[in-house]
């Protein structure tokens, strides 16, 4: 009965065990539970406080996104209305400037009206006095026939005479009013091309004559040149072909030659010889042969410089070196080269004026002289020479035109031709570009004084400017103010006609009349 009572008490100990286990299990659930659900509520207290946060952020955030947005809109609108306003403000101008070409162009078309009603109101009084001269002329030729028993043609004669008297002022002022509008139209036209070609063009003169200077240190070394008999100076005149003349100018030896090639090569040998100091027969021999090279170099350079300063292209090398050559070659004291670059400058600005090819003007005006180079060599003018150069190296035929036509020898075929004569004549006639010699200076006065008083009415002129004007004094009893025009105009066609001359000259025709009286 104890192993009952024992069984009986353990299993009553298990069951007591097990429900105060359960019971604390319970407890610890319920308890777990609460805890858990505390902590459930505080996560969702904490994500409603952080949501609430969030919340706030963002809508903080949509806010300045939409006050940039705002901002940026309204920058796009000024800058919007600032464009349609500067539109608009453009388009009120272009009104503004359309109406007052309209007001203009009403205007121009008022005065075309009442000049052609001016016009009509002259053809109608002209034709009026046509028809009162043609009755008067008639009734004259009845009455002198009547009266005086005048043949026919005696009585048109005496008309005719009557008439030009009275028609001689007309004449001459209508004379006066086309020359001013031939010019003031000339000039407009004239002004925009001539000025636009030499506006940016300034070259710079070298004036040369048929004898070089060389200066020597000292007078010791005319002796040396001269050498023993002469032999030095014999051998320099032999192998340069130019002649040396020894003189008593101190410190100087002249050399004398056409050929402006040969002088500079004896004077950069003689040079070259002072400074070596070894002056005898095969020295002189090796140093002129040595410059002959160095001048025939410098002379293609000189040709390349000037075809690509005016960039004409390729070109023979005949030609190249024939234009160095034209360095040493002076024309009334202007240099040949410097002149041919600057009218092939001209000529092509004036062929971009009036639209022709201003590479070919250029190549043109740079070789309208090539003749010049070997002038002094070859039988002929240079312009027969450099027709001959050009049509032998095949140059366009506008050059050769160019070439034959720029003296007025031939009339110009080609546009071209025409540029490059006005150009040759811009850079020969401009001030400083030339000089000539006191018997043709004056010769060309003395002839510009005798053709002036020629014409009829002319009591005295004078030459004055350099020959670039003449002043004209009419006899005041035979010419009037009206007939000066003709007389002036008379003047320049027969200067024109009879005389070559650079530039321009200006004839003034003065009229005065002087009454004077003594008192006793």
């Amino acid at each position: 009965m104890d192993w009952l009572a024992i069984i009986i008490s353990s299993l009553l100990s298990i069951g007591i065990g097990v429900l105060i286990g359960f019971m604390i299990r319970a407890s610890l659930v319920e308890k777990g539970f609460q805890t858990a659900k505390n902590r459930a509520q505080n996560i969702i207290d904490e994500a409603s406080t952080q949501a609430e946060k969030i919340k706030k952020e963002k809508l903080v955030e949509a806010k300045q996104e939409i006050h940039n947005l705002n901002l940026e809109n309204d920058k796009i609108i000024k800058e919007k209305k600032a464009l349609v306003t500067d539109q608009e403000h453009k388009l009120n101008q272009r009104e503004e400037l359309i109406e007052r070409r309209l007001t203009n162009i009403d205007k121009r078309e008022l005065n075309l009206d009442r000049k052609e009603e001016a016009l009509d109101e002259k053809k109608r009084s002209l034709e009026e006095k046509n028809s009162k001269l043609d009755s008067i002329i008639l009734e004259q030729g009845t009455k002198l026939l009547e009266i005086a028993k005048f043949s026919e043609e005696q009585a048109r004669q005496v008309i005719l005479e009557r008439i030009e008297r009275e028609m001689s002022e007309e004449l001459a002022s209508y004379v006066r009013d086309a020359e001013e509008h031939a010019k003031a139209e000339g000039n407009k036209i004239a002004k925009n091309i001539i000025v636009n070609a030499i506006q940016k063009l300034a070259q710079e003169v070298t004036t040369e004559s048929t004898v070089s200077v060389v200066t020597l240190p000292n007078d010791e070394m005319k002796g040396r040149i001269i050498g023993r008999e002469g032999r030095n100076i014999r051998t320099i005149e032999a192998l340069t072909g130019v002649d040396l003349i020894v003189d008593d100018t101190p410190e100087a030896v002249v050399l004398s030659g056409f050929d402006p090639v040969r002088r500079e090569i004896a004077k950069r040998a003689i040079e070259t010889l002072i400074l070596d100091g070894r002056i005898h027969p095969a020295r002189i021999e090796e140093i002129v042969e040595k410059t002959r090279v160095e001048i025939d170099q410098f002379i293609r350079d000189k040709g390349d410089q000037a075809i690509f300063e005016t960039g004409v292209g390729r070109m023979h090398p005949d030609l190249v070196k024939l234009l160095g050559r034209m360095h040493f070659r002076t024309s009334y004291g202007q240099n040949a080269l410097r002149h041919s670059i600057e009218t092939a400058f001209l000529a092509g600005k004036l062929a971009v004026e009036v639209g022709e090819n201003e590479v070919l003007a250029k190549r043109a005006g740079l070789l309208h002289d090539i003749g010049k180079a070997v002038d002094h060599e070859m039988e002929g003018s240079h312009v027969e020479i450099g027709i001959m150069l050009a049509n032998k190296y095949k140059e366009h035929s506008a050059v050769v035109d160019a070439i034959s036509s720029h003296h007025g020898d031939t009339e110009a075929s080609s546009v071209i031709g025409v540029l490059v004569a006005a150009a040759d004549a811009l850079s020969a006639a401009r001030p400083g570009a030339r000089s000539e010699s006191l018997e043709n200076y004056i010769k060309r006065l003395t002839q510009l004084e005798e053709i002036s008083k020629s014409v009829a009415g002319v009591e005295q002129a004078f030459a004055i400017q350099a020959g670039r004007e003449v002043r004209v004094i009419v006899k005041p009893n035979e010419v009037d103010d009206a007939k000066t025009y003709v007389i002036a105009r008379d003047i320049k066609q027969q200067i024109e006609e009879k005389m070559s001359y650079p530039g321009t000259i200006k004839v003034t025709v003065i009229r005065e009349t002087r009454a004077s009286d003594v008192a006793k």
